[in-house]
């Protein structure tokens, strides 16, 4: 425990608490925060249309290969971030095996949107794998009734299947954006470090740490005040379970 909780609390030792609220103040630390709460949520929302249709065809499709759709689903969880980001680049920059052929009306690395894309790509098996168990350990019975009762499959999936998977649909939605806001290696080889374009607070952060220490650890604050909301919102799944 000592080990896990002495770095955290070494933050809040050394964190500039007389000039805390002033740093936060700041134009980079202000437009670093708008940022990375707008290519979160961007990602989320990627995440949760991508997704969710795709943890309901683990859980209720029987296909040929669904074993290896799942490996391959919880890959980005154990790829290096720095990795993923090369292989996004091999795959949407200019030359990439999809780029190519979009280069001459949009392009995204080094964008904002690619900021979106990097995020999703490392966050979005958090949504899958809560989304999936979930769609598991919920009664199919009431799915049947619904439909002997003459619902069609869309109708069954909005009324029936969705509110019962609502709890997991909501934990895997926050895991996401918790883990898109703290996306680092990815986003830094896929968008690169621009502030007001793709600098994100984890970027930022290790910016800061070469010429300011003090801001670093204030924006490391502000990280860690997110990862602690989300246990809090969290809680009743897991600490009380």
């Amino acid at each position: 425990m000592a080990f896990l909780v002495l770095p955290l609390a070494g933050l809040l030792v050394r964190a500039p608490w007389p000039t805390l609220l002033v740093r936060l103040a700041e134009p980079r630390v202000v437009e670093a925060l708008r940022l990375s709460l707008l290519t979160a949520t961007a990602a989320t929302a990627l995440c949760l249309v991508l997704g969710v249709p795709l943890a309901w065809l683990l859980a209720r499709a029987a296909f040929p290969g669904r074993g290896l759709v799942r490996a391959l689903v919880t890959v980005p969880l154990v790829l290096p971030p720095v990795v993923g980001g090369v292989a996004l680049l091999l795959v949407f920059g200019r030359n990439g095996l999809a780029g190519r052929w979009f280069a001459g009306v949009f392009s995204l690395p080094f964008t904002t949107a690619g900021v979106v894309v990097a995020e999703a790509f490392v966050a979005m098996p958090f949504l899958v794998i809560s989304v999936e168990g979930t769609l598991r350990a919920a009664d199919l019975r009431y799915e049947e009734a619904a439909a002997t009762l003459g619902a069609s499959r869309w109708t069954v999936f909005r009324r029936v299947t969705l509110p019962l998977v609502a709890p997991g649909v909501t934990a895997g939605a926050v895991l996401c954006w918790a883990r898109a806001l703290g996306e680092f290696g990815a986003t830094i080889t896929f968008a690169g470090n621009f502030p007001g374009t793709t600098q994100t607070m984890p970027l930022a952060v290790y910016l800061a740490l070469e010429n300011d220490p003090d801001a670093a650890i204030v924006l490391s604050l502000v990280l860690l005040a997110v990862c602690v909301a989300v246990l809090a919102a969290l809680r009743d799944r897991w600490i009380r379970a």
